[in-house]
């Protein structure tokens, strides 16, 4: 069974910083995309950031400049690293990634993480 477990989440003063951390786990054959999205209350969940297995990266315009995103393919581990957060970036963050499971063909299955809370206030 495939698994994505976030971690990092937390409150933090508007201008600091945060870093997010998501492990996939289980019988995995292939790691495609690995990305962010977030929800905040009452509102629909959006992209944020998403990174394909050669690296290439693609951000929400409200981020651009102030999140970057990473992966470690060897540790099947996405980071989001968040500076200069804004109030309006608070959100419960998931983590998303397409995976292909071993033993199940050769398309990817989308999955997700519980969320992780990120909460920016004085």
């Amino acid at each position: 069974q495939v698994q994505l477990v976030e971690s990092g989440g937390g409150l933090v003063q508007p201008g600091g910083s945060l870093r997010l951390s998501c492990v996939a786990s289980g019988s995995i054959f292939e790691i495609d995309d690995m990305g962010w999205y977030r929800q905040a209350p009452g509102k629909r969940r959006e992209l944020v950031a998403v990174i394909s297995r050669g690296s290439n990266t693609n951000f929400a315009d409200s981020v651009k400049g102030r999140f970057t995103i990473s992966r470690d393919n060897g540790k099947s581990t996405v980071y989001l690293q968040m500076n200069s957060l804004k109030p309006e970036d608070t959100a419960v963050y998931y983590c998303n990634a397409k995976i292909i499971p071993l033993g199940e063909g050769l398309s990817p299955y989308d999955y997700w993480g519980q969320g992780t809370q990120v909460t920016v206030s004085s």
